[in-house]
């Protein structure tokens, strides 16, 4: 362990960041957890719904649940069972929270439609189907700034990217096909704007591609580290992977995007077996480290210069994560001062247990200066733009309480879902490219959505709530159903309450502000 040598005094708001496990009825119990040994999360979560891959005779399934609804599942609870093998990845459209992608062993990716009512039977009809890889597909990926494109992997070692811009429902043409690796791919990451794409390859080496010209960019071939996952850092220009060390422990590298010949930075960790899940956080330039087969999340802060990798802390627990899922930035509870939150996945007890990364602030408001602007849920640009060369980086919004308009229904096209998230008033910001922050016309957009959201019927407010039509919803049926009913209306209460308090708070600092004015007025 370099580092260890010379601790480094160093202030930071994030040196007291600390984990906190959800209590027991927090957590979703009674869950059929697969037992697969592939290497993925497993889980795939996003501000409406968990998704997680189940173990089931015959085929493959995974299981859909709202993100509320929280307690024991019914050992009957419909699944998504399109799959003829075993589901090995699943991955939420990050601009639709209605719509996962999942790929098997059966060779195929589907593309799944999540009714916005309570699920009452399985699913088994895809929405898409992609016909193109000879083996199993190992891995999927969201572009993470173009609309409906998706890269996957397949054990026939050829990457594939699809467009689902189309009215097929099943395709068999991908628009371009990667061929530059001679083992599997074991990981996929992108760069912010998703012009380049990093891989991790059975045969232990990095290559960082350009994916639109099909051209290997950089290649790794330092035989010291042999990486399993990587991923891009950010803006940082620099990519980290974890993997094992000649001696066999368990160790992340950090490497310069422009020049992969030897690792800016290596440190062992310990000597234990199981894989390492990295995730970066680029709002707080933190990276978590989390173990397979262990409870433990370490966590550091990354930095542009060096040291480069600061150890900040280390989650520790004594129920081992088998895979682990991750909530979007704008699902977090931004009152609480969470800045990341995980789902670990404990298949030895059936339950998945939330895990809260705090900052400890004692103030009750909003903390800007830990809640930068952060990516949003609409897509920068279109499919066709991204294949035809053009590079945007994520639209950006503000996780203030009340900083935009609480729903984007008027930003949508039919298809989309209205709703993007529960809490309503922190899902949507005004949204800015990081680049030219903020065109007039934006702002003038925003101002015009607000005026027209005005506008709206008040019950198109209520009926909206959690993304689920009240109305559209039959009625219960079953005791399990009534619950889930009266869940949903616990957390309805629960988001008018807080919706009311923000009110409330927003009406005394208006009158400060009114009184401020009139007494500099009398002043002069």
């Amino acid at each position: 362990m370099g580092m260890s040598w010379h601790p480094q005094y160093r202030s930071s708001k994030f040196r007291h960041v600390y984990g906190k496990a959800a209590s027991k009825e927090k957590c979703y119990d009674c869950v059929p957890i697969t037992h697969s040994v592939h290497d993925n999360h497993f889980c795939a979560v996003n501000p409406h719904f968990i998704a997680v891959v189940t173990e089931c005779a015959g085929g493959g399934a995974f299981l859909v649940i709202p993100i509320h609804q929280t307690g024991k599942l019914d050992p009957h609870y419909p699944r998504i069972c399109g799959h003829k093998g075993n589901v090995l990845d699943i991955k939420w459209n990050p601009f639709n929270d209605f719509v996962i992608a999942s790929c098997s062993e059966d060779a195929t990716v589907k593309i799944w439609d999540i009714p916005k009512h309570l699920l009452t039977k399985n699913i088994t009809t895809p929405k898409k189907e992609l016909l193109g890889h000879a083996r199993r597909v190992g891995l999927i990926e969201w572009h993470p700034t173009a609309n409906n494109i998706l890269f996957s992997s397949g054990h026939d070692y050829k990457i594939m990217i699809w467009n689902l811009d189309t009215r097929e429902d099943v395709l068999s043409n991908p628009v371009k096909i990667l061929d530059a690796h001679k083992d599997v791919v074991l990981s996929m990451s992108f760069n912010t704007d998703g012009s380049l794409l990093a891989t991790a390859c059975r045969d232990k080496k990095i290559r960082l591609i350009d994916p639109r010209a099909r051209t290997v960019l950089q290649e790794a071939s330092y035989k010291a580290h042999r990486a399993n996952k990587v991923l891009f850092l950010g803006n940082m220009k620099k990519l980290l992977s974890t993997g094992t060390s000649r001696w066999n422990n368990r160790q992340i590298a950090l490497w310069d995007q422009n020049d992969l010949s030897v690792p800016l930075l290596e440190e062992d960790l310990d000597g234990s077996s199981g894989l390492l899940f990295p995730f970066y956080d680029s709002d707080t330039n933190m990276l978590y480290i989390v173990g397979k087969g262990d409870g433990n999340i370490r966590y550091y802060e990354i930095s542009p210069e060096k040291p480069y990798l600061s150890y900040l802390m280390e989650y520790r627990s004594h129920l081992p994560q088998k895979g682990i899922g991750m909530m979007p930035k704008r699902g977090l509870e931004v009152s609480a001062c969470e800045i990341f939150r995980f789902y670990k996945l404990i298949p030895t007890k059936s339950l998945i247990e939330p895990v809260s990364m705090i900052v400890p602030r004692r103030s009750e408001s909003y903390q800007e200066d830990i809640y930068p602007l952060t990516t949003g849920c609409q897509p920068s640009m279109t499919a066709q733009e991204w294949l035809n060369g053009v590079n945007k980086g994520p639209l950006l919004v503000s996780l203030k309480p009340g900083s935009g308009p609480v729903n984007s229904l008027l930003q949508l096209p039919e298809s989309e879902p209205p709703v993007k998230s529960p809490d309503l008033n922190k899902s949507q910001g005004g949204r800015m490219p990081p680049e030219e922050m903020q065109k007039k016309s934006e702002i003038k957009d925003s101002r015009n959505l607000l005026k027209a959201e005005e506008r709206l019927p008040k019950n198109e407010h209520m009926r909206l709530s959690n993304g689920f039509d009240v109305f559209e919803c039959p009625p219960p049926k079953t005791e399990n159903e009534l619950l889930q009913m009266f869940y949903r209306q616990q957390e309805e209460i629960r988001r008018l309450r807080e919706l009311l308090n923000q009110r409330d708070v927003k009406i005394k600092q208006l009158e400060l502000e009114l009184r401020n004015v009139y007494t500099d007025t009398g002043r002069y």
